[in-house]
This record gives C-alpha cells, structure tokens and sequence, in this order.
C-alpha cells in the first residue's frame, strides 16, 4: 500500500468513527435535575433573557458568545482543493474549530453557506456579506475562511464596517502575520532593513496580496514588491486579469516572468504552485537570499534544492521541514487576545502585534519545562538542539513551533495590548503580565 493511499484510508477511518465529524457540543452547566431543567431552560431562562434585553452589553455575561467564533466559508477556496462547495469543505472547517479549542480553549462553529455564488459560479459579495452580518447577536468574533478572491477582499472589508465584533479573514492575513514574523528574524540573521529588502511574491490571490500588503505596513517599500500570477508579472498597465487588489501593487519594473523579477530580489514568497521555481532563479537573487515556499503539499522549490543553490533561510507551509509557516500560530493567540479585551475589530496594529510576538519567541530562551513539551512534541529536532541557548534564533528556527504553550498567551497578550492602545477594546486589561500567566495556565488543562 502506498504512503498516499495509506494517508486517505487512515483519514476517512479518523473522521467516520466513532462518531461521525471531528466536533460536538458539551455543556457548560449541569442539567441532571428538575431544579437544573427549570434554570438552563424554562422558567428560568426568561430572567437573563430580560436583563439582555435591559442591558444589551450583558449577553457577554449570561451566554456563550464572548468565547464562540464563526468559521464561515462558501467552500470556493479550499486550500490545495480549489472550488468544492460548501459541503465539500465542512471538514476542513470542523478542522478549524478543533484548533480554536485546542489551542486557545475557544469554541468555534463551522458555518458552510450555500447559495452564495452567482449566475457566472463566482462567490457574490453581497449574499456572504447579509448572512455573515446576521450572525453578530451570537458569536463574539467571525474567522472567514476559504472564500475565493477577490470577492474575499471586499467581503472582509464590508463585514468590518458593518460589524461592532473581530473579522478576521484568517487565508489573508494568518499566512501574512506568521510569515512576517519569520521576515523580521530573518533580517535580524542577514542584517537587513524591512525599507531595504526587495520581494517578490508569486500567487496574486488571497494569502498573496495580504502578505505583500502586510509587509508593505511593516515597513517594506511599495516599489521594492513584485507581485506575479499565473500570468506573469503584475504590471501597470496590463489589463489581463487584474482586479483593484492588483491594481494597488502593480510594478512599474520593466521584468515580466517570475524568473526576471527574481533577479536580484533579496526574498521569495511563493503562495501558489508547486515546482515552478527553480535552483537557478535561487541563484540568481542577492546574497543570502530568503525563500518562503508556501505551496503545498508541494513547494515551489523544495527545501534542499533552495538551500543547494544559495538560499539562507527556506521556509514552507510542511511540518516536515524546518520553519513551518503555519496560520495555528496565529488565528488562536489572535483571536483569544481580541475577545479577552471585547475588541471590536482586529486592526492592523493588533496584527503587527501578534507577528511581533512570535519573532520574539523565538529570540527567548525556552524554559526546562517548555523544552520537556517540545522534545515530545519534536523529538528530532531537540536532539539536534534546536530550543538551546539563551538565543535560539537560527537559520532553522526562524518562528517557535505550533505546539510551543507560549506562543498562544504571548501572541493574546501583545493582540490585547494593541487593542486597548488603539482604542478597540471595550474591556481593557489592568495588569498584562498576569493575564498571560493566567492564560498559560489555563491553557495547561
């Protein structure tokens, strides 16, 4: 039996059984008696019903919607898979929800939508942007996800004007915060300057265009970024295939394929195909060059030919291979810090933040007890040293590893913070340092 074959068998049988799906609803609060009935339901109920209703601001209080997030998806956008369809892509979503929980003790409900594409089969704003609106009485916070550009764009951006809660479109920026994160640990390790550094970024659609906008924010200059598609160079001027989120971060630099605007380049962020870089484009890049593979399951190069041709730091979207850019680094810290604080929005600040924290991380020295997690967790790569040292940045530990219990209290504390600095928080925090030790702890169980 092949490795693949083997990998499908295995992963129906986990999903199928027991129980179908990978999520269930547990209560919170005994209902084992007459007394426990006439509480959790009628009569009793009808008293927090009437205090919400006095108090708007006390459904925090009295339900579960200060820890619930959405994960809302039309299923166009599958990473990997493409356009299935909202049922298609359930699992991917119960796959979400499992993470929230996991790492960051939130509750999340996958919500597929159906009926939301247009007579061309196209995702149409307007119909994800009513149904997603209508949810805000329930959750605190609304993760999009898998929903095709460019329509995501202008779902993400309407939704946030309409909605006092987080919107975060988690295939936008997840992939932009982690990756940014490693950028700034990188330019620590070469010496460079984020105002100095020239990008190139193949794949124009949702993950694409947020981390070359993000970078942007964090200090890269716009014309030192070049975007290509499927198409080649994303140009001024060019009327094939372009959109408005293009249009912002098209060239004025005369190359044209990926392989000239690779020339000279300091990084490479692929969000795209597999094997369409090659060891000679890596070669022909500025020394020590950086290259962020992100396709998968295959890279745009693999790991061992980038390095072959010069590379100094490679990073992939695998948990096979060193600096794993993985969004479970982000999404929970994220989105625990923003409903810890009743943020009303997860601002630019509140995402410069989170990737801030984590490039600190991995500048920290890592605690016995941490160490102990991590060595089970990543056996091989403790054994090779990887978590030693005061310092243990290094070209292969460029981000801290998903199962790090640090990175979700750290990335919630620093997203918390931004939120009451920039003026979005409607609970602030008094003392920071104890609320990421609370956090930690909380999150041991």
């Amino acid at each position: 039996m092949s490795s693949e074959s083997s990998l499908k068998d295995r992963s129906l049988a986990y999903h199928e059984g027991p129980t179908s799906g990978k999520i269930s609803v547990v209560a919170t609060k005994p209902c084992e008696t007459q007394q426990d009935l006439s509480l959790a339901y009628t009569p009793g109920v009808a008293e927090p019903c009437l205090a919400i209703k006095d108090t708007p601001e006390d459904v925090y209080r009295y339900t579960s919607k200060g820890n619930m997030v959405a994960v809302v998806s039309d299923g166009t956008a599958v990473l990997g898979l493409g356009n299935i369809g909202p049922e298609a892509g359930l699992p991917v979503m119960e796959g979400k929800a499992v993470l929230f929980k996991r790492f960051a003790d939130i509750d999340a409900v996958p919500i597929c939508l159906g009926g939301m594409l247009d007579e061309k089969g196209r995702t149409d704003p307007a119909k994800v942007i009513a149904v997603t609106a209508a949810l805000e009485p329930t959750f605190g916070g609304i993760n999009l996800e898998d929903i095709g550009a460019p329509a995501c764009f202008t779902i993400e951006q309407e939704l946030k004007r309409k909605m006092n809660i987080p919107v975060f479109h988690d295939d936008q920026h997840g992939t932009a915060i982690i990756s940014l994160a490693a950028l700034l640990n990188v330019a620590k390790l070469t010496g460079r300057k984020l105002e100095d550094i020239h990008v190139v970024v193949n794949g124009a659609g949702a993950a694409g265009i947020a981390c070359a906008e993000f970078y942007i924010s964090a200090g890269v200059r716009r014309e030192n970024v070049v975007v290509c598609d499927s198409k080649g160079v994303v140009y001024k001027g060019r009327k094939e295939g372009m959109n408005f989120a293009k249009e912002k971060l098209a060239t004025e630099k005369p190359c044209r394929t990926l392989a000239e605007a690779m020339v000279g380049a300091d990084m490479f962020l692929g969000c795209s195909v597999g094997k369409c870089v090659t060891k000679e484009m890596v070669k022909s890049m500025a020394p020590n060059p950086v290259i962020f593979a992100m396709a998968n399951p295959v890279p745009e190069i693999f790991p061992a030919d980038a390095l072959e041709a010069g590379a100094f730091v490679v990073c992939t979207g695998r948990t096979d291979y060193p600096n794993q850019v993985n969004n479970v680094l982000g999404f929970p810290g994220i989105f625990r810090g923003a409903l810890d604080v009743r943020a009303s929005d997860i601002n630019e600040a509140m995402k410069l933040a989170a990737a801030k924290a984590l490039a600190e991380l991995a500048n920290c020295a890592v605690p016995a007890e941490v160490k102990a997690e991590l060595a089970k967790a990543y056996p091989e790569d403790a054994a090779k040293g990887m978590f030693d040292g005061e310092c243990p940045l290094a070209r292969t530990y460029v981000i801290p590893k998903p199962f790090d219990p640090r990175v979700v209290p750290h990335v919630a504390r620093m997203v918390a913070e931004a939120a009451v600095q920039t003026g979005v928080a409607k609970q602030p925090i008094a003392d920071f340092d104890a609320y990421e030790a609370a956090l930690a702890q909380r999150l041991k169980h």
